[in-house]
C-alpha cells in the first residue's frame, strides 16, 4: 500500500483476521508516532520467533505506516527512497540476483538472503537492482 493509502491499511486483509497479541504488544511498543521502521519489525520477529509477513499483517492491522526500509525503497523523508543505482554491479552479484527473480522481480526476503550470502549490505543489494532495473517486490512485510 501507498502513502496515500494511509488509515486504511486493513483494507487488503480479509476482516476476520487475528492479529498476535504479542506482536501487537510489541508493534505498539516500538511504533512512534503511527509509524514503525523495517529495522524494528526485524526485531520483533525475530525476538518473538514469527514471521516478518506476521508483523507486518499486524502492522496493518493496527494502520501503523512502516518507514525506513531497510533496502532503502521507501519511508524516507523527504526523497521517500534513497537507494541510488549502483555504478557497477558485479557478474557474480547479477548472476545471483537474476537467479532469484520471480516473475522478473526480486522478492525482498531474497534481496536479504543474496546481501547474507556476499556479506554486503542491503542496500548494496538493492542498489544493483536499480542499476538492472530490476524491481524488488514482494516486501516481506507486505508494504508492497
Amino acid at each position: 500500500m501507498t502513502h496515500s493509502d494511509a488509515g486504511n491499511y486493513k483494507a487488503k486483509h480479509p476482516s476476520d483476521i487475528k492479529i498476535n497479541e504479542n506482536i501487537a504488544k510489541a508493534v505498539e511498543k516500538k511504533s512512534i508516532d503511527g509509524m514503525i521502521t523495517c529495522a524494528d519489525a526485524e526485531i520483533i520477529a525475530d525476538a518473538l520467533r514469527v514471521t516478518m509477513r506476521d508483523v507486518g499483517l499486524a502492522v496493518d492491522m493496527m494502520e501503523i505506516r512502516i518507514s525506513k526500509c531497510q533496502l532503502g525503497l521507501f519511508g524516507y523523508s523527504p526523497e521517500k527512497m534513497i537507494v541510488k543505482p549502483a555504478d557497477g554491479v558485479s557478474e557474480v552479484l547479477e548472476k545471483s540476483i537474476r537467479e532469484a527473480l520471480l516473475n522478473g522481480r526480486l522478492p525482498c526476503t531474497a534481496a536479504w538472503n543474496i546481501a547474507t550470502q556476499f556479506g554486503i549490505p542491503k542496500m548494496e543489494v538493492s542498489a544493483a537492482c536499480e542499476a538492472l532495473k530490476i524491481k524488488v517486490k514482494p516486501c516481506q512485510l507486505g508494504a508492497f
